[in-house]
């Protein structure tokens, strides 16, 4: 990661984020939680990734991966997971993405471990993907038949 004062991700920090979430070229990528606090480089770097825009939560269809952004004070983080997961594909994954700590608005992980079993998800990773953002993949829990 860089260390430079003003704060600029270095290319490679955010180049290879698409990689790091297991994103391709092709897959739907919905965005959900943006605001002008986001990180405009590491959206770009996931479109780059997927070689499309992602897609507002009145898309309308399925798709292969949600990238949730979410602070503290955007309310209650079950509720936000719950609505994530309307247009998941099965097998799809949620990344929650949320300020660092120590920064505004930054969510206690102890919050995300809580929240995301009772939303019916399963973190399963927990990645630093820009200066001031962390990643957590969400996953549905497999079902067995």
């Amino acid at each position: 990661m860089s260390s430079t004062a003003g704060g600029d991700a270095t290319q490679t920090d955010v180049h290879n984020v698409g990689d790091l979430l297991g994103l391709s070229k092709g897959m739907v990528v919905q965005e959900l939680g943006w605001d002008n606090d986001t990180d405009d480089d590491l959206r770009i770097a996931i479109e780059d990734t997927i070689d499309a825009d992602m897609v507002d939560g009145d898309y309308g269809n399925v798709v292969d991966t949600v990238i949730l952004w979410w602070r503290e004070e955007d309310g209650d983080l079950v509720d936000g997971l719950v609505e994530a997961l309307t247009d998941l594909v099965g097998g799809g994954s949620i990344w929650l993405l949320t300020p660092k700590v120590g920064r505004p608005n930054s969510v206690a992980a102890a919050d995300i471990a809580e929240a995301a079993p009772i939303a019916g998800l399963s973190q399963t990773t927990s990645a630093a993907v820009s200066k001031d953002w962390s990643a957590s993949r969400l996953i549905a829990p497999k079902t067995v038949a």
